[in-house]
């Protein structure tokens, strides 16, 4: 598995009556929140509504909306992966972006990009983006989510993470970068003083797999 990461002006004045919502006001009011992870009995988890490992996209779709983009993101020397991509999600007036992976197999990414109806350098110019055929739907939506990848709008801080999140089991420190490790609820959490947050989920079983080049 590829390592695959990434809340406040206005909001910043309420944060201290309003830290992400309270917590004794969250529960049954506001769902999807990123901090709001089930473990389930088998040990895999949910969250924004996705049981990772279990959630089709097509399961996606009924549960976020059909606001989003399809695409398969590949590195000059990678297949690439396929990708669900909601540029606008939003959970009260929590907002950011939401990035699903699946795990589809790399004979049928090749399929895909072979019936792309175009290609596309990203920003970094260092990956290309292929826009999907319809012609592919039904297989595209039939694929397992097996991470997702929360980009927050507004800006979290160490005080947010342990109020929100807990304590980590674990810190590592990269560079400017503290990554908060939480392995039983399979989250990663990327804080950067130069950067945006980037807020990671896998399955528990995975989540070593995830983590193991910081760990290095």
């Amino acid at each position: 598995m590829k390592t695959f990461f990434l809340l406040f002006s206005l909001l910043a004045i309420m944060l201290a009556a309003y830290p992400f919502i309270k917590p004794s006001e969250d529960k049954g009011m506001v769902e999807g929140l990123p901090w709001q992870i089930t473990v389930l009995n088998d040990g895999t988890t949910e969250v924004f509504g996705i049981h990772i490992g279990s959630s089709q996209l097509a399961d996606a779709i009924e549960i976020l909306g059909n606001d989003m983009d399809l695409a398969v993101i590949a590195a000059s020397d990678e297949t690439g992966s396929l990708e669900m991509y909601y540029g606008h999600y939003r959970a009260g007036l929590l907002s950011g972006k939401l990035v699903l992976q699946t795990d589809t197999p790399e004979q049928k990414i090749k399929s895909l990009r072979e019936h792309a109806v175009s290609s596309e350098y990203m920003a970094s110019g260092q990956a290309k983006k292929y826009t999907l055929s319809t012609d592919d739907l039904p297989l595209i939506l039939e694929q397992r989510i097996t991470g997702l990848t929360f980009i927050p709008t507004v800006n979290l801080d160490e005080a947010v993470i342990l109020a929100r999140f807990e304590e980590p089991e674990q810190r590592v420190q990269s560079g400017d970068v503290v990554h908060y490790l939480y392995p039983d609820k399979g989250l990663h959490i990327a804080l950067s003083e130069h950067a945006k947050e980037v807020l990671q989920y896998v399955a528990p079983e995975h989540f070593q797999q995830l983590v193991q080049p910081l760990l290095k």
